[in-house]
């Protein structure tokens, strides 16, 4: 198997990871007018897409990135190729928030595992930015695609995760309900993990 070949598994484990792990379920929101409107102008712009993948992490990492986006019949397209070992995501239209995403190798190890529904087995930790914030479909349930029936979508923050070794985490020091304070996302799960809120 080539490179380019496992590269590019990896990264539509991230992208579908993403879509699931992180509440971005197509048809399952309503979309806000000003989200509308952003949505239309990154889809008809590849320039839009890469500045705000780009503006899911500090400038530093952002701007060295690798940039891709998924076509509306699944298909991936690198918009902007990096050096850095980074990856991000413009937002998806099909969640409340805007939501782009960057993750470091660690961070696409441990979406590979999830997507594979495999315990994740990171040899370090790995970190992942979402400074726009995100909006999630559940805060327990890694496979959620909606929020259940009268419950909203949980809203984060602009925040760092934190996808642990080992994948232990204890509930007594962070915590799982979202908040402006560190907490675990799918506490109790092999794919839990720490969100950590930003300023």
């Amino acid at each position: 198997m080539s490179t380019n070949t496992v590269v590019g598994s990896i990264v539509a484990t991230l992208i579908i990871g993403i879509l699931i792990g992180y509440g971005i379920a197509q048809g399952a929101k309503q979309t806000s007018p000003a989200k509308a409107a952003a949505s239309n102008l990154a889809t008809s712009s590849p320039e839009w897409k890469i500045q705000d993948a780009m503006s899911a992490a500090p400038e530093s990492i952002g701007k060295d990135a690798t940039v891709f986006d998924m076509t509306a019949d699944g298909k991936l397209v690198e918009l902007k190729k990096g050096t850095n070992g980074w990856t991000c995501l413009p937002d998806m239209p099909n969640s409340p928030g805007n939501d782009p995403i960057c993750v470091d190798g660690m961070g696409m190890k441990w979406f590979e595992a999830y997507m594979s529904n495999k315990r994740p087995n990171l040899p370090q930790d790995g970190i992942g930015y979402m400074l726009q914030g995100g909006s999630d479909a559940s805060n327990v349930d890694p496979f959620a695609m909606a929020p259940k029936p009268g419950e909203d979508w949980v809203t984060a923050p602009a925040h760092v995760m934190i996808f642990p070794k080992g994948g232990s985490l204890d509930p007594k020091v962070y915590g799982t309900t979202p908040g402006e304070h560190p907490w675990i996302m799918y506490a109790g799960t092999p794919y839990q993990h720490l969100m950590v809120p930003v300023q």
